[in-house]
């Protein structure tokens, strides 16, 4: 099995900054994508940015220029700076990888989720 550990969450005031972690571990061979998706309340789950294992990277449009992500293939692990919070990024940050086993054989895991909560 795969496990994902997320940590970082917490209340902050609009214009702060947090920094998410999440560390992959288990049954890992070759991880490719590595990223972190939201849900607010009420809502979908989407997403807010990811890396390949090439880095190239991919943002949602409300978070380009305030939020950064990066990753150490080293230690598994993916890391969401985000600055400039505003009370739309509230909700449960999940992070989440696609390992590969062979070049057919692949799984997607998600963390449990850590809570942000942008607010005065």
């Amino acid at each position: 099995q795969v496990q994902l550990v997320e940590s970082g969450g917490g209340l902050v005031q609009p214009g702060g900054s947090l920094r998410l972690s999440c560390e992959a571990s288990g049954n890992i061979f070759a991880i490719n994508t590595m990223g972190w998706y939201r849900q607010a309340p009420g809502k979908q789950r989407d997403l807010v940015a990811t890396m390949s294992s090439g880095g190239k990277t991919e943002y949602a449009d409300s978070v380009k220029g305030r939020f950064a992500i990066s990753r150490d293939n080293t230690k598994n692990t993916v890391n969401l700076q985000a600055d400039s919070l505003k009370p739309e990024d509230t909700g449960v940050y999940y992070c989440t990888i696609r390992n590969y086993w062979s070049d057919f054989v692949w799984g997607d895991f998600w963390g449990q989720g850590t809570q942000v909560t942008v607010s005065s």
